[in-house]
């Protein structure tokens, strides 16, 4: 994910939190990490993807992706302008 946004000049930053709640989705003692894919997409893909099309995140964006309430945030903040050059 972080790769096809850095490919659109967006930066991804995902709390140590945000990784824990996604590693807990996505884990079952019989399939492993399998369903991690489906814990990324289902969770942050796809309302990233929303949130893109509605205009909330851009070019130069850093988004910051927590846990607030049990459930994933993003929030943009402004990406460093030397980190972009």
């Amino acid at each position: 994910v972080r790769d096809r946004l850095a490919a659109q000049d967006i930066g991804l930053e995902v709390s140590s939190a945000a990784l824990d709640q996604l590693g807990e989705a996505g884990f079952d003692p019989v399939y492993c990490a399998r369903p991690l894919k489906r814990a990324i997409q289902q969770q942050v893909e796809n309302p990233l993807s929303k949130a893109l099309l509605a205009g909330e995140f851009g070019i130069h964006d850093a988004i910051a992706v927590d846990v607030a309430e049990g459930a994933l945030t993003f929030k943009k903040r402004e990406a460093d302008s030397q980190a972009a050059a």
